[in-house]
């Protein structure tokens, strides 16, 4: 009798194991869209060392685009600063127009590109969002420099060693104008520095 209770306990606590097992196997993990990309260009480019290594360079293009789209439309929403508005704007114009011309880039070279923010970008949305008033202001205007300045470095980089000539003109191209962010949001800076 103890014998068969003690197999009827083994087989109920191993359908339970295997029951258990099934549902932590259901619950996958989202994946963060820069490291899906990522890693579909490395398995399609994975022998071609030059193009895994300008595909990276397009998937942080668009991961950039897409954190200062987001930012940009949390900041016309959330500043009370009418420049703050207008550079949040502005952002939101450029960097939708950026995007598209990397997708395009992108899809004329076969390259996988992040569509969603990824989890680094959701965190500093975060911690922006969490600000209110002029602290919200000040902590954008520091994010759009630090980010601009990463942004500009990564593009001259491109236009001097991407191995692909179009990749190569896209980053040569798109200088000028993250300079020109770069500036307006110091002049941003100095402004709000001064409340």
């Amino acid at each position: 009798m103890k014998k068969l209770l003690l197999a009827g306990k083994t087989i109920l606590g191993a359908g339970l194991l295997i029951l258990f097992l099934q549902s932590c196997k259901n619950e996958t993990k989202q994946e963060d869209p820069k490291e899906v990309a990522e890693d579909a260009n490395e398995a399609k480019f994975d022998s071609i060392d030059s193009k895994e290594d300008d595909s990276e360079f397009l998937v942080d293009q668009a991961e950039i685009n897409l954190a200062e789209i987001e930012i940009g439309k949390l900041a016309q929403t959330k500043s009370t600063n009418a420049e703050v508005k207008k550079f949040g704007k502005m952002l939101v114009d450029e960097h939708t127009k950026s995007a598209s011309e990397v997708s395009a880039l992108a899809k004329a070279k076969n390259f996988t590109l992040p569509t969603s923010l990824t989890e680094e970008g959701q965190e500093e949305y975060n911690k922006l969002n969490e600000k209110t008033g002029v602290d919200f202001d000040k902590k954008f205007a520091d994010m759009m420099i630090d980010g601009h300045e990463k942004a500009i470095k990564k593009l001259q980089d491109a236009s001097k060693d991407a191995h692909d000539q179009d990749v190569k003109t896209w980053a040569s191209n798109n200088i000028a104008g993250l300079t020109a962010h770069l500036e307006h949001a110091k002049l941003l800076k100095q402004n709000l520095d001064k409340k």
